[in-house]
């Protein structure tokens, strides 16, 4: 396995201000919101007591986009949620919930690697080119659900009609819904 990047250092002032260190000037919650999106880890540090705030910040960061309308998080996941910090037992479900994320992750990373494999045009000229412009583009689509690799539904230019990307393209969304069923009906079950 690849050597993880060291994380982007940001300090937070005591003016509240947030200074990334890589860069030597001053970033948004947005600008971190970007990093995260682009596949950096990062990591929040408050410059005078050394505490680690990522975990604030990145809760912050998910609060402003559900607050404008880019809801993520049905409404029942968010209550269980809730009830899992109140219960006062020790919880599964921070290990449920990572454990989901790495399988979507996966998932989706194998499905770009397999539709890649099984593409003729892969061996011409300027496919690679193509494929990493692709794989930008579903990143960016796929943001919002912490994929860092690829994305489900993914097509390659071979494909021979709009019919067949519309059955393909829907046939994602309900395997991507079922699944979201599922994470949620065991969610249920764990309270």
């Amino acid at each position: 396995m690849a050597d993880q990047p060291k994380p982007l250092l940001i300090k937070r002032y005591a003016s509240r201000r947030l200074y990334n260190t890589e860069t030597s000037d001053y970033v948004t919650l947005e600008d971190i919101a970007g990093f995260i999106r682009d596949g950096r880890e990062v990591q929040i540090i408050d410059l005078k007591s050394g505490d680690d705030l990522t975990r604030q910040y990145l809760l912050q960061i998910i609060a402003e986009h559900e607050s404008r309308g880019e809801s993520v998080l049905p409404v029942e996941v968010l209550n269980d949620l809730v009830r899992s910090y109140m219960s006062g037992n020790v919880s599964v479900v921070p290990q449920f919930l990572q454990a989901s994320f790495d399988m979507l992750r996966d998932g989706q990373a194998k499905m770009v690697e397999n539709m890649s494999s099984m593409n003729p045009m892969a061996t011409m000229p300027g496919m690679e080119a193509m494929k990493a412009q692709q794989e930008a583009f579903m990143k960016a689509m796929t943001a919002g659900w912490g994929g860092k690799k690829g994305g489900m539904g993914t097509t390659m230019p071979e494909m021979p009609s709009k019919e067949d990307d519309a059955a393909e393209g829907s046939e994602d969304l309900d395997a991507i819904k079922k699944q979201l069923a599922e994470l949620q009906e065991k969610l249920s079950k764990m309270k």
